[in-house]
């Protein structure tokens, strides 16, 4: 689907969610699926936190003011949704899994590995950042990908999966097809070198799969009610088949379409669906009704 809606200003939606109810299997049954999005929670905080602290070092060298106001809300989105991440961790804790040491493993990489380097003003400390800038696109343009196929995962639903886990994801996911144009235009407003999107890609990709299957590897592990919990690529191309994760197909599809010259991200997702979504979701709904009732 295309996006043809108009242009809105991008805000921050202020929501909360009660995680009592959700179980430790909110895909009924399937451990697998489960803690294959919760890496998600173990993941997004610590990037999503460097997303924002990376974009308020380049929004000085921003000069279209569209672009800037779209920045803004970028970062106002993003921060709300690490915060949303982290408060399902003490929920998993209360069920016997302490994420601690891998988030500690994930919060070394954003902090240190990415992090600011004591780099002399110039060309130096300009690379650092634009390389930064260019990881944000590649890693966009999958955060996309995920929140346009977790919008349309109808198994999920069909399966019996946790309605409020299922509006966080969902929440998360229209937002990110919501601003999903942001961090490919502010690349190419302060840079756009092709090769360093190719190059950038590659590392993206690369640290998302080795981060993403420690991070399943991790909560099987050390899922309490599992004797023997392993996960391998085939129980992901399974599930991918069945509906319940991504496609592989469709996740190696999506390879080319970023790496084309003639790449955008309008070009993937729908505006309209997101908008959609958002107007429904439940926890978007209590945070307009507590925003208003606060006027």
């Amino acid at each position: 689907m295309s996006n043809k809606a108009g242009r809105a200003p991008l805000k921050a939606r202020k929501v909360s969610f009660s995680w009592e109810d959700t179980p430790l299997h909110w895909v009924p049954g399937d451990p697998f699926t489960t803690h294959t999005v919760n890496v998600l929670h173990l993941l997004l905080p610590a990037g999503e936190r460097w997303f924002v602290h990376v974009y308020r070092q380049v929004l000085p060298l921003v000069r279209d003011e569209r672009l800037r106001e779209d920045v803004i809300g970028f970062i106002g989105q993003e921060a709300m949704h690490s915060q949303a991440h982290d408060e399902v961790l003490p929920h998993l804790r209360e069920q016997g899994l302490d994420p601690t040491p891998y988030t500690a493993q994930v919060d070394w990489f954003f902090e240190k590995l990415l992090g600011d380097r004591t780099l002399p003003p110039g060309r130096a400390r300009r690379w650092w950042l634009m390389e930064r800038v260019a990881l944000i696109a590649a890693i966009e343009h999958y955060t996309a990908f995920l929140g346009d196929w977790v919008l349309n995962a109808s198994e999920l639903d069909r399966r019996g999966a946790d309605p409020t886990m299922l509006d966080l994801l969902r929440w998360h996911g229209a937002e990110e097809v919501e601003h999903r144009s942001v961090a490919f235009d502010l690349f190419q407003h302060v840079d756009g070198g092709y090769r360093r999107r190719v190059r950038t890609w590659a590392t993206a990709f690369a640290t998302m799969a080795f981060l993403w299957q420690r991070g399943i590897r991790f909560f099987m592990a050390n899922d309490p009610t599992l004797v023997d919990g392993r996960g391998s690529l085939r129980d992901f191309y399974v599930r991918g088949r069945r509906g319940t994760l991504p496609a592989t197909g469709d996740l190696l599809r999506s390879v080319p379409r970023y790496l084309s010259r003639a790449y955008h991200p309008s070009q993937e997702g729908c505006t309209e669906q997101a908008l959609a979504y958002l107007a429904s979701s439940p926890a978007a709904l209590a945070a307009l009704a507590a925003q208003e009732g606060a006027r």
